[in-house]
């Protein structure tokens, strides 16, 4: 059974992410008021569809935020969903009954890593989910999590959005091994749709969702895609993992590549594909194939 669109308010965290941008509008186009809340002043950002309000930068005074008798009753958060406890206070305030919550298949993908920085993210990701079950079951409300793989689009993505701009500074591209490891990218308004669907299908509840592209293929593959929508000719250059350790370190210098890691490297050759038949049938999620488009590119 579908839920109610007409006059039917929703509360967005994470509105001004790469999702939320593709989003926000979709809502407002199904009959949806957004209410979307963010960290930066949005002032005059609100329009008769969609209403900016700011959150306290201490979490400790979200509570005071609600005006009186107000209720939202469904939430998509789009922030990290380790930092979602710290907004518990102000989904209770406004009585949530049912919320959609973007994960990662990174829990799965890192597990292995030797990075400690992998192993804090997957800790973060599995006890995310489970601090949100636990804090729904408590409070009787529903839940939907959804764990996407790597998501691009639009140019402002931080995962194929990196990969253009060091091919466009430096002209090639480095791998060790091959570059064999499968890979299923999703664009950023499947993401969309698919919390849309989630969101509106009220018949789903209390379950997680992995959700990919529908296009398999390489990493060296959608890095050379990348290449030809960039107007450049392939260059890949294979090096030794020590050498590449070394050459990391010294690419580490500049801002935009200190997040970059031996790990990163290392999962070029691994297989990080899933499957996403259960999203298909329960919420109709039906994914595009890759295309890295002059949309796409960083500018």
């Amino acid at each position: 059974m579908a839920v109610e669109q007409r006059q039917k308010t929703v509360g967005v965290l994470g509105g001004r992410s790469l999702v939320g941008h593709a989003l926000i509008p979709m809502l407002v186009q199904a009959g949806y008021r957004v209410v979307a809340f963010s960290r930066k002043d949005q002032a005059g950002h609100t329009t008769p569809d969609v209403e900016w309000r700011n959150l306290p930068t201490t979490p400790a005074r979200l509570v005071a935020v609600p005006q009186e008798q107000e209720r939202i009753d469904c939430w998509i958060c789009l922030a990290p969903i380790w930092i979602l406890p710290d907004y518990y206070a102000l989904l209770a305030a406004y009585g949530v009954r049912r919320i959609v919550v973007l994960s990662s298949t990174s829990r799965f993908t890192k597990v292995n890593s030797t990075v400690s920085s992998d192993a804090i993210v997957v800790e973060q990701l599995v006890q995310g989910e489970e601090k949100l079950a636990a804090w729904t079951a408590g409070r009787g409300a529903e839940w939907v999590v959804l764990r996407p793989t790597l998501i691009y689009g639009n140019g402002h993505d931080k995962n194929l959005t990196e990969i253009a701009r060091f091919i466009q500074r430096f002209s090639f591209f480095p791998f060790i091994g091959k570059g064999n490891g499968l890979r299923q990218p999703i664009r950023t308004e499947d993401v969309a749709q698919a919390c849309f669907s989630a969101l509106h299908n009220t018949a789903i509840a209390n379950r997680a969702y992995n959700i990919a592209g529908q296009e398999v293929l390489t990493y060296r593959e959608m890095v050379t895609r990348i290449f030809h929508t960039l107007e450049r000719k392939p260059r890949f250059l294979s090096i030794p993992r020590s050498l590449f350790q070394i050459a990391l370190m010294m690419v580490r210098i500049l801002p935009r590549y200190r997040g970059w890691s031996i790990s990163m490297a290392d999962r070029m050759n691994k297989n990080m594909t899933f499957d996403w038949a259960e999203a298909h049938a329960d919420l109709g999620f039906s994914p595009r194939p890759f295309q890295f488009g002059k949309n796409d590119v960083p500018r």
